[in-house]
């Protein structure tokens, strides 16, 4: 009896045929299923984070004319900056206050609301800022001068649907009265919301000026720690990637290293903030809340995935090309730094600009070596900037966070976008630097 008889034909599916193409298509389905879930979940993700953070990037300012009067903020009439410094802060707020009630006026704005309670429109950092203003430039003093201030946090709100006036009615920091002359300065075009590059450059600010806070500290904090990582994770990890790959025994010391080097790549990041804080600070006496410091740390964690992915890019190299060096009479060495490490170059500086993105998002070890201080000034631009007090992107997220104005959430959701932006960038270019360098065999 021949096979076609005992078994059916070939081209016709029998029930066994059936099943197995039912099980393959429901495997196929359930694959489909499961990318379709996971690309809507970053998707509402990213609209979560987006519709939340966005506005951070706009601000309210209120625009004013203010009188400078010489009795007030220069007696002498020196225009000497350090004389006029002695005027704080306090000596500036009437100014404002009585600029404030008049633009009002000339605006035909009327409103039974006291002087005080009309500050509420501008942001307590206003005084600051035309203070800074006048020291920088003492002609002004004498004039009447036309200052663009930051509107108050609850005003902000309003403006961008986050305060409304049921909610200012239960709010003792504003009232739907306050909300009215801030509509009307709207109407007028005295006030206007807009892109604010201050979220961007300006440092921290207290629970009590939300409106002013911006990542210019943490962003600078961040950018000194990568240079600590880069500069010393990637030579240590290819150094030892080059050895353990190319020159190193195989036995069981090298075997055991292997093993460590792969288990170090699993151990949670904050194991390795209790370790910067013990050698670094409390052994080392590094100062806390340093870029140092913390850059320190975040290369003890990036060096494991530089290593990891540096000897994968040095696997990549076909045994072919060491033959051939070898074989025209290159030494071991000159086969290495001048045939394999520049074919493996595109491995490795992915791998390494991959592990410098996971060092950037990093906030646990940073916590423990005291980067979550409050940091208003900026570190110094040079060598002394590494030791400054400072903060990082994901810290300053985690800070924003803690705190009860809600200004400060939304400021959150605009940090983790900065955040996602820079990772995103920094991907981006792995992905580049491996088309562009990438060799096919």
């Amino acid at each position: 009896m021949s096979y076609q008889s005992r078994h059916g034909s070939l081209l016709t599916e029998d029930a066994r045929t059936r099943k197995r193409n039912r099980a393959e298509s429901r495997f196929k389905a359930y694959g489909l299923t499961a990318v379709i879930a996971s690309v809507l979940a970053l998707f509402m993700l990213l609209a979560s984070i987006l519709s939340n953070g966005l506005g951070a990037f706009q601000q309210t300012f209120v625009t004013i004319n203010i009188a400078l009067p010489e009795d007030k903020l220069d007696k002498s009439g020196v225009r000497d900056p350090e004389v006029m410094a002695k005027v704080s802060t306090f000596g500036y707020t009437p100014l404002i206050r009585d600029g404030l009630v008049q633009t009002l006026a000339n605006a035909g704005i009327e409103t039974d609301q006291s002087a005080k309670a009309l500050l509420g429109l501008i942001s307590k950092e206003a005084p600051a800022a035309l203070r800074y203003r006048v020291l920088a430039n003492p002609d002004l003093v004498g004039q009447t001068v036309s200052m663009e201030l930051l509107a108050n946090g609850r005003i902000d709100g309003f403006f961008k649907g986050r305060v409304t006036m049921e909610s200012a009615a239960l709010d003792k920091n504003t009232s739907p009265e306050i909300l009215q002359v801030a509509q009307q300065l709207a109407d007028d075009g005295l006030m206007t919301t807009r892109f604010n590059w201050g979220f961007l450059t300006k440092p921290d600010a207290s629970d009590q000026r939300p409106e002013s806070a911006g990542l210019g500290v943490a962003i600078l904090g961040s950018l000194y720690m990568m240079i600590v990582v880069l500069a010393l994770a990637l030579p240590l990890g290819v150094a030892a990637s080059i050895y353990l790959e190319e020159f190193a025994p195989n036995n069981w010391i090298t075997d055991l290293i292997e093993v460590n080097i792969s288990n170090l790549a699993a151990v949670p990041s904050i194991v390795y903030g209790i370790l910067g804080l013990a050698i670094f600070i409390n052994f080392a006496g590094l100062p806390q809340s340093a870029p140092l410091v913390g850059g320190l740390v975040l290369t003890l964690m990036t060096l494991p995935t530089i290593i990891i992915s540096t000897r994968a890019a040095l696997k990549s190299v076909p045994p072919s090309i060491r033959d051939a060096a070898l074989g025209v009479g290159a030494s071991k060495m000159q086969s290495v730094f001048h045939h394999v490490l520049p074919l493996a170059a595109p491995g490795i500086l992915t791998g390494t600009i991959i592990g410098l993105a996971q060092a950037l998002g990093e906030t646990a070890p940073l916590l423990l070596i005291g980067m979550v201080a409050f940091v208003k000034e900026y570190p110094e631009i040079g060598i002394e900037g590494f030791t400054d007090p400072a903060t990082a992107l994901p810290v300053q997220i985690f800070n924003w966070t803690q705190r009860a104005d809600p200004a400060f959430v939304e400021r959150a959701f605009g940090a983790i976008i900065t955040l996602l932006v820079f990772l995103l960038f920094m991907n981006l270019l792995a992905i580049f630097l491996r088309r562009k360098f990438e060799r096919r065999w």
